[in-house]
């Protein structure tokens, strides 16, 4: 370019402004700047199939899940067949996903405070909202009977159980009892709606035959099968055990596959075991709580052995006129009463410190936490770890996934005998739903004979899924006919006959089943390596006496901690309080793993 032409060209630039210059210095901006369009951009331009779907003629059901994709499109489509066939509508399931329950534990508390905040601001110009902040939704804040009684953050509570406020879902569909009786006590899931025509209260007026024995019952071997206020009712079982991949187990010289949550505890499964972090994952939390709970009852049921032992029952007295007899059969039988509840009390203590040691030796053997814990079959069936703690239907689902042309599988799912209850997954209905009416009517279709084929029965059945297995087992027991088995992928599986081998106890691990994953994470998680290395050391060296005992020292962690002192601070959710605890803990566990690896080393 000619002296001239730079020239002109630099005259026809705006004065002042060098965008050569200005380019060079600020291309990172520029970039910065580009890239964050580009990811606004994403979600619009490269939308699923299914969020462009979401928009049926007759409105659409809002549902929040931690359910796999699998399960989504599978009973998205069966419900819009459904609800197109028998009332001729066109209705879209939008679907929301964000992650497990946790997740969604967060995010429900957000919203409905948000939600409740710009309601109390419209209503009452925002006057008082700090002393209902935190109370509006405290599912153990008590409303006095009468509502005159009522102190500012009880009316608060008062106000929001009688308000329609929403947080535009209409659903809660996926995760275990404890996190929907959360959501029931806090008052987000509702029996029914304002009008009262919708909701599971009044699908048990329409149906009253389905909330029976013979169909749903109540409870089983201790479990809840449905909320007694109708808030959330159970749609599919569940159960918890051990994934493992047979080909991992033979590269260790494993020569029995476990079958039981102690065998995860084994030396021999050093660094090949996949667990959930239970502070981010409701089910490994329950998992975790089904070990406690077995533990428990082993300590129990020697304890109360021993009682039987040294107070047998009275005999009967022979002579009923006889008033002294009488009295002292009476007295004995008090005592023994007396006995058997310190028994109870004891063998629970008890069985918590054995349970606490076994999760820590299957933490030592922890390849890692995650997040999430369908992540843990997918590593058994690569291969990346031998075994790990699942629920039931990921495990058989890998099964099927892994089975080659003669119809075998290196991946296998157990349920340890008397270790796992038979659970529920529910669903509820949200405070405020957008479509009380479509929320009703797929409530009612999951519940339906019709709804629940699809979570057993083989893909191409009649009235089964279209594109895949889901591998799990209905809430119905009248789904367990003949004709029924006949069209399950799981036909052997009976959980109605398999569910008295365990009794569930909620009063034995209820109270602290906060502080379940609170311990695991400062015993296991925070310290997770140096409990591998102390670990590594003791079996090396042979478990020498003095460095094991250092190392299994549990006892800041007991029975009475848990359910004590951690969960009062748990319960008063100061983040503050708990992190300092968390961090006082972890810090003497790492001392303690440090010291018993030391010790280990130096044959102590």
């Amino acid at each position: 370019m000619s002296s001239s032409s730079k020239a002109n060209a630099a005259a026809a630039k705006p004065a002042g402004v060098d965008w050569e210059s200005l380019l060079r210095e600020r291309w990172r901006e520029i970039a910065a700047a580009a890239a964050f369009l580009l990811i606004l951009a994403i979600p619009f331009v490269f939308r699923s199939e299914d969020e462009a779907a979401v928009a049926g003629k007759d409105g659409k059901v809002v549902i929040l899940t931690p359910h796999n994709e699998s399960i989504r499109r599978e009973f998205g489509r069966a419900f819009s067949n459904y609800m197109r066939e028998t009332r001729g509508l066109d209705v879209a399931v939008d679907w929301r996903s964000p992650g497990g329950t946790s997740e969604i534990d967060r995010i429900v508390k957000s919203d409905f405070r948000s939600a409740f905040q710009a309601y109390w601001e419209e209503s009452r110009g925002g006057e008082g909202w700090s002393a209902v902040a935190d109370s509006f939704n405290d599912r153990k804040l008590g409303l006095p009977d009468d509502p005159a009684m009522d102190d500012a953050a009880q009316r608060g509570r008062r106000e929001f159980l009688q308000s329609g406020v929403g947080i535009g879902v209409d659903l809660f569909f996926g995760g275990g009892t404890y996190d929907f009786d959360v959501q029931a006590k806090a008052g987000h899931l509702v029996a029914k709606d304002a009008s009262g025509k919708f909701g599971i209260g009044a699908i048990t007026e329409r149906h009253p035959d389905w909330f029976t024995e013979a169909v749903i019952p109540e409870s089983v071997s201790g479990e809840p099968y449905y909320d007694p206020s109708k808030r959330w009712v159970g749609s599919a079982l569940s159960t918890f055990g051990i994934c493992f991949n047979t080909d991992s187990l033979e590269r260790l010289g494993v020569e029995r596959p476990p079958d039981e949550w102690a065998d995860l505890a084994d030396p021999i499964y050093f660094g090949q075991v996949g667990l959930a972090d239970p502070t981010k994952s409701g089910s490994a939390t329950k998992a975790f709580e089904m070990l406690i709970q077995q533990q428990m009852q082993i300590a129990v049921d020697k304890a109360v052995a021993a009682v039987d032992e040294a107070f047998p029952e009275p005999a009967a007295v022979e002579d009923p006129g006889d008033e002294r007899a009488a009295e002292a059969a009476a007295e004995k039988r008090k005592q023994r009463a007396e006995k058997l509840a310190a028994a109870e009390a004891e063998g629970v203590a008890a069985g918590w410190d054995a349970a606490i040691s076994m999760i820590q030796r299957i933490g030592a053997n922890a390849r890692y936490f995650t997040d999430a814990s369908a992540k843990i079959p997918h590593e058994v069936a690569q291969g990346e770890v031998a075994a790990g703690m699942c629920i039931d239907f990921y495990g058989r689902t890998l099964n099927q996934a892994t089975r080659g042309p003669d119809g075998k599988s290196r991946i296998h799912f157990i349920a340890p005998v008397g270790g796992t209850s038979t659970g529920v997954d529910p669903i509820g209905m949200f405070r405020g739903a957008p479509r009380p009416d479509l929320a009703d009517a797929f409530i009612e279709f999951v519940l339906s004979k019709e709804g629940q084929q699809l979570w057993n029965f083989r893909p191409g059945t009649p009235g089964g899924p279209e594109y895949s297995a889901l591998r799990r087992m209905p809430v119905r027991r009248d789904s367990y006919s003949a004709a029924a088995l006949s069209m399950f992928t799981d036909p052997e599986v009976l959980p109605y006959h398999t569910a008295d081998q365990f009794q569930y106890h909620p009063h034995w691990t209820g109270p602290a089943f906060s502080s379940i994953r609170f311990v695991i994470r400062v015993i296991c998680l925070d310290a997770h390596e140096e409990l591998q290395e102390a670990w590594q050391a003791l079996a090396a060296h042979g478990f020498p006496p003095k460095a094991t005992a250092r190392f299994g020292n549990l006892s800041l962690v007991n029975y009475d901690a848990a359910t004590g002192r951690f969960a009062e601070i748990l319960r008063a959710k100061d983040p503050i309080q708990e992190v300092q605890l968390a961090r006082n803990l972890g810090s003497l566990f790492r001392k303690q793993y440090s010291d018993a690896k030391a010790m280990a080393e130096a044959g102590l």
